[in-house]
């Protein structure tokens, strides 16, 4: 193997509930991904927890996907807000 594998970096900042995709680099194991991207990811502190997933791993669809993918939830409308009745004594929603 002439190069590392390629790992996907998800930092959860100090102040956030969820990981967010920040980037990628190539490391040889996970240890030396997560260590790479606290230095390249994390410069202020602002990290309290990484994610180093390798993108061998990694499943998605494809853009050409989106009608078949998605359409069949507009067929359920009761996932849509305005399928429910609001009462008139609610206001602003």
């Amino acid at each position: 193997m002439s190069e590392w594998p390629l790992w996907e970096i998800f930092i959860r900042s100090q102040h956030g509930l969820a990981h967010k995709h920040v980037g990628s680099l190539h490391a040889a194991d996970a240890a030396m991904a997560i260590n790479n991207a606290r230095d390249v990811y994390t410069r202020r502190n602002e990290g309290v927890s990484i994610w180093a997933v390798p993108a061998t791993h990694i499943a998605a669809s494809s853009p050409t996907d989106k009608g078949p993918l998605f359409e069949p939830a507009n067929s359920k409308v009761y996932r849509h807000p305005t399928f429910f009745p609001m009462p008139e004594a609610v206001k602003h929603i």
